[in-house]
């Protein structure tokens, strides 16, 4: 017999925390190797935590939306190789009623999360009154907002008087809600997201460019084959391949570009990964074209699709997230014509797509109307300069300005 310990496991190469946001298991559960027993967030992806060994959960270190180092303990599991799964019921039962015992007469404000406090905090709720429907009796953010959404009227019992609490916010005037005020949790996701932005921001020198690019010959080129296209492969084939395509072929040609900051030393990537921006629902991911120099543009086509619809349904994994190089960022299909995004560390650039549009433009002396769009690139300035990202900007321009069936052929 022996007490083992979990911990927070590495979920991607820059990954170094992640958030708690779910357990599976409750102390005195049998598990087996390899069962999931905690579901995770990072900044790149939402995933299960497997159990490294079979055993009784002996004890739960990490709460709820609790972030945890990589490398710290989770839970401790007591394992015992001569005894089978079965024959340990007895003991699992016995560490079940232990458990339930232990909550039962425990101080229920320990184990509130963050989420239920503060949310309890904005309508002065008095959580003592609120039967939780989690794990052992735990009061979940869903059993206080039935409460909001019931119209109850709480007060927060202090020591000497009833009175309301609001939440401090880092030094700014506490944020009061007025009548008729919605209150939006902020869920794991859109926290962590909001950290790492924040995180960016402070740390990277961010510099911007922009360089306009005449598209009517892709649009043109994109149009006589779409139809044909999706009969045949069965999806869209979208501007964004080209994009991407484009953006590939440059950072071969730019390795510069393909950099990463570590501290005392810049990192130049082999692989060209790319990153892109896929929106579902309210949350954001950033899943990961790998090799993208090495596909066509219909191999990009199919990749995107592909990621898109995980992201979307929920099935993205650490692998599908992990390794990116350079992001690029469709920002066109919501109609913005000119953005600037904030680095996807510890990546050195973003290049935000904006959207087709037709304009007129002077050609050799005469007005023309002409397709075209906006590339905005940010960059690490402690990694690259502008001369550099000119000349990558401008390589990106001459692609796609020539895209045709003989220098951006589909297959």
């Amino acid at each position: 017999m022996a007490i083992e310990e979990m911990k927070m496991p590495k979920l991607g190469e820059s990954v170094t925390e992640g958030t708690i946001t779910k357990w599976l298991v409750a102390p005195g559960d049998y598990v087996n190797k390899y069962d999931p027993i905690a579901e995770v967030l990072t900044d790149k992806v939402t995933a299960d935590i497997p159990s490294s060994f079979a055993g009784v959960i002996n004890e739960i270190r990490a709460k709820e939306d609790e972030k945890m180092a990589v490398g710290e303990v989770i839970c401790t599991i007591e394992t015992e190789a001569a005894v089978k799964a079965p024959d340990k019921q007895e003991k699992v039962e016995t560490a079940v009623k232990t458990n339930k015992a232990i909550l039962s007469g425990a101080d229920q404000s320990g184990r509130y999360s963050p989420a239920v406090l503060k949310l309890s905090q904005l309508y002065n709720i008095d959580l003592k009154g609120i039967k939780g429907s989690g794990k052992g009796g735990r009061i979940t953010r869903k059993d206080v907002q039935a409460v909001i959404d019931a119209g109850a009227n709480h007060q927060v019992q202090t020591a000497d008087r009833t009175a309301p609490v609001t939440v401090a916010t880092q030094g700014k005037k506490a944020i009061e809600p007025q009548k008729g005020d919605t209150i939006v949790p902020i869920d794991g996701i859109k926290q962590t997201v909001a950290a790492n932005m924040v995180k960016t921001k402070q740390e990277v020198p961010h510099a911007w460019m922009m360089v306009e690019v005449d598209v009517t010959q892709l649009v043109h080129y994109r149009d006589s084959i779409k139809t044909s296209f999706r009969e045949a492969e069965g999806y869209n084939l979208t501007y964004f391949a080209f994009f991407v395509k484009a953006v590939a072929r440059a950072l071969k040609e730019f390795p510069e570009i393909n950099a990463m900051w570590a501290g005392d030393h810049i990192v130049r990537k082999r692989d060209i990964n790319i990153s892109i921006a896929v929106a579902a629902e309210d949350k954001l991911f950033v899943p990961v074209v790998k090799h993208a120099d090495e596909k066509s543009v219909k191999g990009i086509a199919r990749d995107v699709n592909n990621l898109a619809k995980k992201a979307r349904n929920g099935t993205l994994t650490t692998e599908d997230v992990s390794g990116g190089t350079f992001t690029v960022n469709n920002t066109g299909s919501f109609g913005s014509v000119q953005s600037m995004g904030i680095i996807n560390y510890p990546q050195a650039a973003i290049l935000q797509v904006e959207s087709i549009v037709k304009r007129p433009v002077i050609i050799d002396g005469m007005i023309a109307v002409r397709d075209m769009v906006n590339l905005c690139l940010s960059l690490d300035h402690r990694v690259l300069d502008g001369l550099v990202c000119g000349r990558f900007m401008q390589r990106v321009k001459e692609l796609l300005e020539a895209a045709s069936e003989d220098t951006m052929p589909i297959y």
